[in-house]
């Protein structure tokens, strides 16, 4: 069934939901929470982000190259004030404010736009659908480079170890995967602590080397920076491709902003993971200014061997966390675009009964698995892979921009001269972080932009073809208003109980019901029409989720309305309905849904392998009595044939 975006539902303020929040859990509680899940990905960026860059910008893998002080200096200045300005200022300060009842994310950022539009515009669909498709090659290259990089640390360690790097990250991928379906309620506990001992970890080692030499903090004047681009011309554009690495995992800030809210998210940016990240990098740039040979890995090369092996772990662990909160903002993503009718029903299990947000999409899962794993075997070290990551990254930053200026502008109410005044630099900080990273095209970005590819052309796809396929039975549908009416004058034959039949056009006979009168010449007592309906909001609250209207004595219609961050439930949500006064037994009602076969039709608008693609995706699509939880024993299906 057709989902339909209605207009705005109300719900609480993000304001109160957050408030609220923080007094049960404790503020100190979702700073540490936030600590674990939002900052995982942008947390491990150390372990290579550095070295990347300085490599991008002397081609010096070993320290053979001509690694300068002005050269370190500017580099560090670069990742500095990346960090403040694209993750403090733009994510941090800015985004956070940007959100969808509470909820932040590419596709909640697009129904916000599209409702201060007042319409639906294909420029902000494309915006959307553009920003989420680049998140699954994020979603796909942070597991291999940060656990990938990590084990590399084995090398370092003991390095007769470095031919067993590649095979022991594939097994703890595989594994990572493997056990998606158990959930993440057990262990997620220790996501916060582990996090917290990595950054004080990191922080720790990069104080060490500052003493070493303390003139490096002189790179928070960003004149090494600017001096740094204006000598370095070409080269200087090549490593601003590698030093967004360190901004990688900056999204996060906003997709998670409705498990954490606002201000524990801020705190613990400013006042601990900053901080660290910070002291770390400037340490590795005081190592590599006392010992150029440490370019070769100066994250691991900030402590002394013993801690090497400890090192090793806790990188581990933290890049496996960093690689589940990725995972899981898959999983939600996917659950959103299925909600907005941009994807197939996939199933959709929840993993916990307290963690509303805890879920597991198997088919998601499986092609994140599939993915990574090509990755490892193509790229096999973190440098190859590093090469790849920019582009998706900067692509969701930069459709996240232009989707802000639309909020900023009609929901904020700023004029078009303050709007720009705030998003035109970040829009041309956006474009320069991607323009640079477009030149990695044949590096690896293109495995980023073949996966992005992928998704918006399933996405894109199954979008014209619903509409298609909408619009083809529509019109040979018969309006409700005057079946009904013509039916009442009639001496028809009415069977005890209730009939719900599902629609996705509640003006309009549903076809099971019209080829169930053709076959069987028979009505219910009371007969049910019913759409589910997907709000542009996240969640809608229990008085608003039922619609009762009357038809006649014996029609009604029932609208029910989720947010897209909402799992349907059809007979929870009837239940709501006996409290507006319809009378639900579900013993006595049956459920009538259509099941269509679908065909490719000669004079179709669509070309024949996207026909072919479409009908595909339709096939593959989760059984709809799965998909609205309705009991399999009260459901009868009516199968037609449809060519489109």
């Amino acid at each position: 069934m057709t989902m339909t975006n209605p207009d705005a539902v109300p719900a609480a303020s993000s304001a109160q939901a957050h408030d609220s929040t923080e007094t049960k859990t404790g503020f100190l509680g979702l700073v540490i929470g936030s600590v674990g899940v939002v900052y995982g990905d942008i947390g491990t960026s150390p372990l290579y982000a550095f070295r990347e860059a300085i490599v991008a910008a002397t081609g010096a893998h070993d320290g053979a190259g001509p690694i300068s002080r002005e050269i370190v200096l500017g580099l560090l200045s670069l990742i500095i004030w990346a960090l403040l300005f694209v993750v403090t200022v733009k994510y941090v300060i800015f985004l956070l404010r940007a959100d969808n009842n509470g909820e932040g994310g590419t596709l909640a950022l697009m129904a916000l736009a599209q409702r201060a539009l007042g319409r639906s515009s294909t420029t902000i669909l494309l915006f959307g659908l553009t920003g989420s498709a680049l998140f699954y090659g994020d979603a796909m290259i942070t597991p291999a480079l940060s656990v990938l990089s990590a084990v590399e640390g084995l090398k370092i360690a003991t390095p007769h170890l470095e031919a067993f790097v590649v095979p022991l990250t594939l097994v703890i991928l595989i594994a990572l995967f493997t056990v998606q379906f158990r959930g993440t309620a057990s262990v997620s506990k220790l996501f916060g602590p582990l996090m917290t001992i990595w950054f004080v970890a990191i922080a720790v080692g990069g104080i060490v080397h500052i003493t070493d030499d303390p003139g490096v903090l002189l790179s928070f004047s960003p004149h090494y920076a600017i001096v740094f681009m204006y000598n370095h011309g070409w080269m200087a554009l090549i490593t601003l491709g590698a030093v967004v690495l360190v901004v990688t995992g900056a999204e996060a800030l906003y997709a998670d902003l409705g498990h954490f809210g606002r201000r524990p998210i801020q705190a613990a940016w400013l006042w601990f993971v900053l901080p660290a990240l910070l002291l770390n990098y400037l340490g590795q740039g005081a190592l590599v200014l006392g010992d150029p040979k440490t370019i070769s890995n100066p994250f691991y090369l900030l402590y002394p061997k013993w801690a090497l092996l400890p090192m090793v772990f806790l990188a581990t662990c933290a890049t496996v966390i960093a690689s589940q909160a990725v995972i899981t903002g898959a999983y939600s993503l996917a659950q959103q675009a299925i909600q907005l009718g941009l994807l197939p029903r996939f199933e959709v299990k929840h993993t916990s009964a307290v963690h509303y947000g805890q879920i597991y999409v198997s088919r998601v899962n499986w092609f994140l698995l599939i993915g990574v794993v090509l990755l490892v075997g193509i790229f096999h070290t973190s440098s190859a892979l590093a090469t790849a990551y920019g582009i998706a990254v900067t692509g969701t930053m930069m459709m996240t921009t232009f989707m802000a200026y639309v909020v900023v502008r009609w929901i904020w109410k700023w004029s078009a001269l303050q709007a720009l005044a705030l998003c035109l630099p970040l829009s041309i900080i956006d474009i320069g972080f991607f323009g640079a990273n477009l030149l990695k095209f044949h590096d690896g970005g293109w495995a980023p932009v073949s996966i992005a590819a992928f998704i918006l052309l399933i996405t894109l796809t199954w979008r014209r073809g619903s509409r298609q396929l909408f619009e083809k039975t529509r019109r040979q549908e018969v309006p409700l208003d005057a079946l009904v009416r013509n039916l009442d004058k009639k001496d028809i034959h009415r069977v005890t109980g209730t009939a719900v039949f599902l629609t996705s056009d509640p003006e309009n006979a549903p076809t099971a019901m019209l080829h169930s009168l053709k076959h069987y010449k028979v009505l219910h007592e009371h007969n049910v029409i019913l759409t589910v309906e997907t709000a542009d909001t996240p969640r809608v609250s229990p008085e608003e989720r039922v619609e009762l209207e009357a038809v006649s004595k014996t029609f009604s219609r029932v609208r029910i309305r989720y947010g897209f961050m909402e799992s349907p439930n059809i007979p929870k949500a009837l239940a709501i309905a006996r409290k507006a006064g319809w009378t639900f037994d579900i013993m006595s009602t049956s459920f009538f849904l259509s099941r269509r076969t679908l065909r490719v039709a000669k004079n179709s608008l669509m070309p024949h392998w996207q026909d072919k693609l479409f009908i595909s995706l339709a096939r593959s699509s989760d059984d709809a009595t799965n998909y609205f939880q309705i009991p399999s024993e009260r459901v009868v299906e009516v199968g037609t044939q449809v060519a489109i």
